[in-house]
């Protein structure tokens, strides 16, 4: 039987941890003010126009 493995040194997983974060943040980052898309694209669905409708309220 051959014998357990030994735990990572504490500075693997902190560096483990800041590289995760850090890719977490250039992940948000990209997607809040880098991503290519048109200007001033409305952020929520109460902000799109509304489509003109036929149909009675009632």
């Amino acid at each position: 039987m051959s014998p357990p493995p030994e735990p990572l040194p504490d500075r693997v997983v902190i560096l483990g941890l800041l590289a995760t974060l850090m890719l977490c943040f250039a992940l948000v980052f990209w997607s809040v003010r880098l991503a290519p898309g048109p200007e001033n694209r409305p952020l929520q669905w109460r902000e799109l126009p509304a489509a003109p409708s036929n149909r009675p309220l009632i």
